[in-house]
């Protein structure tokens, strides 16, 4: 008789464990070099904003006007009077430091500080005159506009400080006389000198 050759069937499970170990595998590295790369963007992001090459808060300008500024508010405490003496001093003097500042990193903001200028020319010429913390409010929304630009363009290390410059404008109350709200206004001319110092 003759022989019949029974073939053995060949096992189909090696082959898919073998393909389920190559696919776990692929995963594995594709799934590990998405997140080195996220981890790898993050970090070069980070990088570039703790080191922002535009971040001067680093450099010391040390600009009279400023100082000139900050030493004035420093040495007169004197309460605020009719006249609006003080505050037509401490604005000018702000309105000078704030165009320093800007002039020293080649920002320009003159159209803006023509307009505070004729501001504080209406604060000085009536000291009866019931607006002048309209005026007042106008002037330092627009200084704070300018630095707040100057701090996004060239500090964005100074952040918390123009927000809270910002806040502090927005407390003086239009329609409400500056003697008033002198606290307010004090506050105001505080909170720009901390900026301006830090930013000096």
């Amino acid at each position: 008789m003759a022989e019949i050759k029974i073939e053995q069937k060949k096992q189909i499970w090696p082959w898919l464990l073998v393909g389920l170990i190559i696919a776990a595998l692929l995963v594995y590295f594709l799934v590990f070099r998405d997140n080195g790369e996220n981890t790898e963007a993050v970090t070069e992001a980070d990088y570039i904003t703790n080191t922002n090459e535009y971040d001067l808060l680093g450099v010391n300008e040390n600009n009279s006007t400023v100082a000139a500024y900050v030493n004035f508010l420093e040495n007169n405490k004197a309460n605020m009077g009719l006249d609006h003496a003080y505050t037509n001093e401490a604005l000018l003097k702000l309105i000078a430091a704030t165009n320093a500042m800007a002039n020293e990193v080649d920002y320009d903001v003159q159209a803006d500080i023509e307009k505070v200028n004729e501001y504080a020319k209406m604060i000085a010429s009536d000291p009866f005159e019931t607006t002048h913390a309209d005026n007042i409010r106008k002037a330092d929304d627009i200084l704070t506009n300018i630095l707040q630009n100057l701090q996004k363009a060239m500090y964005p290390g100074l952040a918390d400080e123009v927000e809270e410059l910002k806040s502090a404008s927005e407390s003086i109350k239009m329609g409400v006389l500056t003697l008033e709200q002198k606290d307010a206004v004090k506050n105001y001319f505080a909170k720009a000198a901390d900026l301006l110092q830090k930013m000096n």
